[in-house]
């Protein structure tokens, strides 16, 4: 039994990690109708200058990682004020701005391989040691718990924004951007901001990731696609179908372990994935 509630527990912190890249994603594609592929690496940044800052400028981990979380929204908004916002205007294909978004993401992890190194880091305090509670039965460590807080809050957030001007905006351009124009509605501006918004979350879900277990800077493909997953899921464009098809990641990945080994981990996610594009492609919950 303790075994089993274990598995939920470490389950439901990996889901929440997923549902986390999943909602920063769909915040993204629901205005832009593309699939960024330097998100993910874009989410290495806040995990790196998290760790220059506690790591080599002895900062606080709570302000380091604050820091680290605000310079990945800035380089989310930036990535697409400096390029994809130009490929737009030129009228680009989706096609274009895809291979514009890999080509970012390759330059993106090679600055961080040659700056940081291609050593697995850790944002653990310097004695690797994080105080441990026990639940029903199974352990969670402080950092899961906060994990489980920031989903929390992020959850909370997407609530109010939902509701909120800027929501609506959101919306709007997620149903067709040529009306939202023709309405009066500044795009471009809008679909920054969702850049700032999605890549804050997902570079607080690295940061975690770090605290958690570690980092490096080829881990960006594997946020990608278990961001996309989840996502897709969930119902892409969804982003609380998001945070349903991080969790159920989450459980199908840790049971495989138990059932299986950890080498059928990925595959069995991915069959699934391959399994819903085939039959429900809109995901659980459509948009």
């Amino acid at each position: 039994m303790d075994f089993f509630v274990q598995i939920i527990i470490n389950s439901v912190v990996a889901g929440a990690i997923y549902a986390l890249f999943a909602i920063g994603f769909g915040l993204i594609y629901k205005t832009t109708k593309f699939f960024n592929l330097a998100y993910g690496t874009i989410a290495l940044i806040g995990g790196y200058i998290t760790l220059l800052c506690y790591k080599t400028f002895s900062l606080n981990i709570f302000l380091a990682s604050l820091l680290g979380i605000l310079f990945t929204g800035i380089a989310g908004y930036f990535s697409d004020a400096l390029i994809f916002k130009k490929l737009r205007a030129n009228n680009s294909s989706n096609t274009v701005l895809l291979i514009a978004s890999l080509g970012l993401a390759t330059v993106i992890q090679s600055l961080l391989a040659i700056f940081f190194s291609n050593q697995f880091q850790t944002l653990a305090n310097n004695d690797g040691v994080y105080a441990t509670y026990s639940f029903i039965g199974g352990i969670i460590t402080e950092t899961q718990i906060l994990i489980l807080l920031c989903l929390l809050l992020v959850v909370i957030f997407i609530y109010f924004l939902n509701k909120s001007f800027l929501g609506k905006k959101i919306e709007a351009i997620s149903d067709s951007e040529e009306v939202s124009k023709i309405i009066g509605i500044n795009t471009n501006k809008i679909i920054s901001y969702t850049f700032f918004m999605g890549s804050i979350i997902a570079g607080m879900a690295c940061v975690l990731i770090g605290m958690d277990t570690g980092i490096n800077p080829n881990m960006g493909t594997d946020f990608l696609l278990k961001g996309v997953t989840a996502s897709i899921i969930g119902g892409v464009g969804n982003l609380y179908g998001g945070i349903i098809g991080g969790l159920f990641i989450g459980l199908v990945e840790n049971f495989s372990v138990w059932q299986f080994s950890g080498e059928w981990k990925d595959a069995i996610t991915f069959i699934i994935l391959i399994i819903f594009l085939l039959f429900r492609p809109n995901g659980i919950f459509k948009k």
